[in-house]
């Protein structure tokens, strides 16, 4: 069940107080932001996906899940730029099979199908549920801005209670074009018909925080894995490890 607005901004001011917030300007912190726009990995926790692949190559799994994440987005960028696109999972798939390849592991169809098929299995991570609905109940309005197929988010709004949170679920299928190209943010502008500086982009990667940021649009970064920030771009405008430390940046206590 949601919280009221009192339970929420009572829990958001515990977030500030525990030091959850970034360092970001209290001028920032006072904004009212009229909607968030999010990445699926803040909502959705892809870390049991890298679990599978220790499980399935005992002692290489490590080895794999970097070699495989880190190519997964090379080519979703570079299909981007070469006017080629592909959609997620079939970006992921290919980014697989070359992690095998490079790794020289032996990477089944039956083994690729199911590291493949487990990110349409996503969990919500513990906190995203009650937080969502939370911020939704506030009066601010969500969508998702992601990389996944809508069938993934679809999927995962389905599997994990989220239904009616989001006023959008865009996809970079809709414009054939992945973040961190501008069509793939303009998705949300667009959809809300508001100003960049009115959405709040949410994301869960460094190099999202410097897209979003290029595009126009104030961000804060879910970095729930501790990542350092990345040097291209200004830092996110606000920063914490989980949507507790959202709520308390997107709509602080007055």
């Amino acid at each position: 069940m949601g919280l009221d607005r009192r339970g929420f901004l009572h829990l958001a001011a515990g977030a500030a107080a525990s030091g959850a917030l970034s360092s970001a300007p209290m001028a920032a912190r006072r904004n009212r932001f009229k909607a968030l726009a999010f990445d699926g990995f803040p909502v959705f926790d892809p870390r049991p996906v890298f679990a599978l692949a220790e499980s399935l190559f005992p002692g290489r799994g490590a080895e794999l899940g970097a070699a495989w994440r880190a190519r997964q987005f090379e080519y979703q960028w570079l299909r981007t730029l070469g006017g080629q696109y592909a959609d997620f999972l079939r970006t992921t798939q290919e980014a697989l099979v070359f992690a095998a390849r490079s790794s020289k592991l032996d990477l089944t169809a039956e083994k690729r199908d199911r590291l493949v098929h487990a990110y349409l299995e996503l969990r919500a991570w513990p906190d995203a549920t009650a937080m969502l609905r939370s911020l939704a109940d506030a009066g601010l309005r969500l969508a998702f801005c992601s990389n996944m197929t809508e069938e993934m988010l679809r999927t995962g709004i389905r599997a994990n209670g989220l239904d009616g949170i989001f006023e959008h679920v865009l996809s970079a299928d809709r414009v054939r074009a992945h973040k961190p190209d501008p069509r793939a943010y303009a998705m949300a502008s667009d959809a809300f018909g508001l100003a960049r500086e009115e959405i709040l982009f949410v994301s869960f990667a460094g190099w999202d925080v410097a897209g979003a940021k290029w595009f126009g649009y104030p961000t804060f970064w879910v970095n729930r894995l501790g990542a350092p920030a990345e040097e291209i771009a200004p830092r996110a405008d606000g920063e914490g490890k989980d949507l507790a430390a959202l709520a308390a940046f997107a709509m602080p206590p007055a």
